[in-house]
């Protein structure tokens, strides 16, 4: 629309967006104009990438040199897992994720596979198991132990044989427990279900066959009904798993997919991967249609990957390129212009692969929204990098840290197969909330005095004397006593040493930290010693008032 401006008062009223009728003739309409920018309000605009020191990297790792496109990292609140060079078949290292600095040459290894390892895969609900996939078309499912590594581990827990050819892509349900997901270059994903005994499984629950070429990327929604794919003939499905039907299928010429993840809580799918002039290329597709793209947006010409990575807690988006040092992140909303530009985090090391830390294993009272772990094979080194909400206050910011996926499944093995659905449980971050790393449950052991219902014995008519009732009375007194010692002593072991026994922590680097440890395990054995003698006495009291109580039963 052009606008034409008379002299005088007319041309400044028209200007204002008033109607103005000249003496030639001209009318000019009323235009709208905003003098003040319009600011979209976000608690994120402001977030910053700030790199972990130098003493706080893992240095000297093997990083592999496989060109394969995935991440070959996998991180959890207690471990690091990095797929590395290995002479004769494949294996992966795995560091306590506090022991930093350098890394032993020979560091034990996780060896098992006959070629090379291409993905490895925490399981969500247990931080000391991990699976793998190999060239050797198996994938295994290992045990780590919680001390310290000091040999190679060679035998799996359980092993997967049902693919032909290498297996290339493994998923864990977000939210049944023990379900595995498994691709291959066979063309076909299968299902797997770990709860049974076998310690190998040669058949899977099902196969998927939709597939006319290599998948290249699985993604899940939410509850882990719905699986995304996308595949190198270019088109993302949206598969039904237990079904095994192609739900929806985008094939969209000028949008090469290479990588597919679900954005569970906004009904949406991100791919990032290449357009017709070989420009790096993200797009924004809706769950429901997926005929045409919602957004496609060009980001450079350089030929790495583009990894995504989706907070649904925060609804950030990060994007981050394989080859190069960068990671742009990004806002999500519901509605238009759906994908919000944030800021970029440059760094002139290059990366070739990168891990996530889970939500429970941030730093909540540094503001530490997501934390990324980057590869960088020329230097050997892990570096940790902390997305971080710059807040003045140093208390526990709730708006920042809403209910987050925890480490409890919310589904069995079979009740999921059989068709049930349901989100993930839910824990809140706040310190001290219990919200807790996935452990390795054990049956506690039975307590050393029983209840005996002494009603039972003859003679006795379902009564007791005074004196058995106040000895009664007397040891549930001291098995209450023992209870809350007990889970007072559960509880400062948790505070001391964060489920992790003293001899896990890395071992001390200078002088000092070896006094240090020095001092605190002398402090532990003392106490320790001091708490057996407590026991051996109260066991002794409490053997002594079950043969008095016995003896006097007797005598009636």
């Amino acid at each position: 629309m052009s606008l034409c401006c008379g002299e005088g008062s007319g041309g400044l009223q028209a200007l204002l967006g008033q109607p103005v009728l000249m003496s030639q003739g001209v009318v000019f309409l009323p235009l709208q104009m905003s003098w003040h920018p319009q600011y979209r309000s976000s608690k994120f605009r402001h977030v910053y990438g700030k790199a972990a020191s130098k003493d706080k990297c893992y240095d000297c790792v093997p990083i592999t040199r496989n060109v394969h496109d995935n991440h070959f990292c996998a991180v959890n609140p207690h471990f690091i897992a990095v797929v590395t060079e290995c002479v004769g078949g494949g294996a992966f290292i795995v560091i306590p994720i506090q022991q930093t600095g350098k890394l032993d040459p020979h560091y034990p290894k996780i060896c098992g596979h006959k070629g090379n390892v291409l993905d490895v895969k925490w399981n969500p609900f247990n931080d000391f198991v991990i699976a793998s996939c190999s060239e050797d078309a198996s994938v295994k499912i290992w045990d780590i132990p919680k001390h310290l590594l000091t040999r190679n581990i060679t035998n799996p827990k359980k092993e997967l044989l049902g693919h032909v050819r290498k297996v290339d892509l493994i998923e864990w349900h977000p939210t049944a427990n023990n379900i595995l997901f498994s691709s291959g270059y066979d063309y076909k994903i299968m299902i797997w279900n770990l709860d049974t005994r076998e310690a190998v499984i040669s058949n899977p629950v099902k196969i998927l066959d939709a597939h006319k070429d290599v998948v290249l990327s699985m993604s899940f929604n939410t509850d882990g009904s719905l699986l995304a794919t996308a595949c190198r003939d270019r088109k993302i499905r949206l598969i039904d798993p237990r079904a095994g039907t192609v739900l929806q299928e985008a094939s969209y010429k000028s949008h090469r997919v290479n990588k597919v993840l679900f954005l569970g809580n906004v009904k949406k799918l991100f791919s990032t991967g290449t357009s017709r002039w070989n420009n790096r290329q993200i797009a924004l597709w809706d769950q429901n249609d997926l005929s045409v793209p919602l957004l496609e947006e060009d980001l450079d010409g350089s030929s790495g990957l583009l990894f995504p990575f989706y907070d649904s807690d925060t609804r950030m988006l990060y994007v981050a390129g394989k080859g190069d040092g960068n990671i742009r992140y990004y806002e999500i909303s519901p509605e238009k212009p759906y994908l919000n530009y944030l800021t970029e985090y440059h760094s002139h090391l290059p990366q070739k692969g990168i891990g996530m830390m889970p939500k429970r294993g941030l730093e909540v009272s540094a503001c530490e929204i997501f934390r990324f772990y980057k590869l960088i094979p020329t230097k050997s080194l892990i570096e940790p990098i902390s997305m971080i909400v710059p807040r003045r206050s140093e208390s526990y910011q709730e708006d920042i840290y809403p209910l987050t996926t925890g480490a409890q499944p919310a589904l069995t093995a079979q009740e999921w197969l059989n068709g049930f659905n349901k989100g993930p449980l839910l824990v809140s971050l706040r310190p001290g909330s219990g919200a807790g790393n996935s452990l390795p449950r054990f049956l506690e052991p039975e307590p050393l005095t029983k209840t005996t219902d002494l009603s039972q014995h003859q003679g006795l008519g379902g009564r007791l004397p005074l004196e058995d009732m106040q000895k009664r009375s007397e040891m549930e007194d001291s098995r209450k006593q023992l209870q809350a010692e007990k889970k007072l002593r559960k509880n400062e072991q948790m505070h001391l040493s964060n489920g992790f026994d003293l001899s896990e922590c890395p071992p001390p680097k200078t002088e000092n930290e070896l006094l240090q440890m020095f001092y605190r395990q002398q402090e532990e054995i003392r106490r320790l010693r001091e708490l057996v003698n407590q026991r051996d006495i109260q066991i002794k009291q409490l053997e002594l008032e079950l043969k008095n109580l016995y003896m006097d039963i007797g005598s009636y």
